[in-house]
């Protein structure tokens, strides 16, 4: 037996007392981090700033919704850092994480505001905002109260993995709320991102459903034009040509539809329709996608200068290759945001 003055005094912690020292820190970590990127990034690229994806401030005037969130931002990242010991900065970061908060309950009520009044059809009547006034409520809750004495190895690791989960779970919960989020409205025109075309010249079922869901807005009378944007086929029929094929057997205009036979890529597509807008002069666009797609070509878009609004695809049935998609869509969502200041 050890003696008694040699015995560690130091007091064991529990796992759950990790979590909640190492979640909140993470949480902070993230949403601090992307949106101090977000305004330094806006200093370099023009519509860099993506923070409209996860707050919603444009009710203030510019400059006051700047400087409250370069100081939530700096107050997230200090607490992330080293929770607030001292009484004034943790008044100031609960006052300026709060205000954010209540800033995404507020998005959460008019999210539902909408939906009352079929505005938007979602999936899932879960907004993004709630799941973001969720996640700041634990970091307010943390940094109102005193710091716990944890190991600063495992708080590193810990606050490390969630925030990799974040960085996974972001993008994730784009394609789930937003993705998931039908915003029909009547428009000018509709764009329709190409998918997988047979030997035979017959559409797979994904690019099916993206042209059977843009020829139903035009039928509803929502878009007068349908704009196809693909690559080449499996076999010598293009992508575009077969959904052509498929728009004319579903009652389509032949003078309605424009084809970008360019389209090898979401940023291609974006900038080829770009020419195709001014030849219309089409001003309120709509596109279609599968969901899991639809995040960054909102994104790809708005970099560009162009609000459009979004429509999922409506399935058949469930594809089998929806997970590995999504999954593809995660890396390929952050390489979108990154690319202005790599390019």
């Amino acid at each position: 037996m050890q003696p008694r003055f040699i015995q560690s005094t130091a007091p064991k912690v529990s796992l759950v007392e990790i979590l909640a020292g190492t979640i909140p820190r993470a949480l902070a970590l993230f949403f601090g981090g992307f949106t101090l990127l977000n305004l330094a990034g806006s200093l370099w690229r023009s519509n860099f700033d993506a923070n409209l994806w996860w707050i919603d401030l444009r009710a203030l005037p510019e400059m006051p919704a700047t400087m409250l969130l370069l100081l939530a931002s700096l107050c997230l990242l200090s607490f992330a850092v080293r929770p607030p010991r001292s009484v004034w900065r943790r008044l100031l970061t609960v006052s300026s994480v709060g205000l954010v908060a209540a800033t995404a309950l507020w998005n959460t009520l008019e999210f539902y505001q909408l939906l009352i009044h079929g505005l938007v059809r979602p999936l899932l009547p879960v907004p993004l905002s709630l799941l973001v006034f969720a996640s700041l409520l634990v970091v307010l809750r943390a940094a109102s109260r005193p710091a716990r004495p944890c190991s600063p190895a495992k708080t590193s690791l810990g606050v490390l993995t969630i925030l990799a989960l974040c960085l996974v779970g972001f993008p994730v919960a784009q394609m789930v709320c937003f993705g998931n989020t039908d915003y029909r409205r009547p428009a000018d025109v509709a764009v329709v991102f190409g998918a997988r075309t047979y030997v035979d010249g017959r559409p797979s079922d994904a690019l099916a459903d993206r042209v059977r869901t843009a020829c139903q807005l035009y039928r509803d009378g929502l878009v007068k034009k349908l704009i196809f944007s693909g690559g080449p086929g499996d076999g010598a029929v293009h992508e575009t040509e077969s959904m052509r094929r498929l728009a004319l057997r579903l009652g389509v205009k032949s003078e309605d539809i424009l084809t970008d036979t360019a389209g090898l890529n979401t940023q291609a597509t974006v900038k080829n329709t770009e020419a195709l807008f001014a030849r219309l002069n089409a001003h309120r666009i709509l596109v279609v996608s599968h969901f899991y797609h639809l995040p960054r070509i909102k994104l790809a878009y708005q970099r560009s200068g162009w609000d459009v609004y979004t429509v999922p695809a409506k399935e058949s049935y469930f594809l089998r290759q929806i997970p590995y998609s999504m999954a593809r869509e995660v890396p390929a969502m952050w390489v979108y945001y990154l690319r202005p200041l790599l390019s």
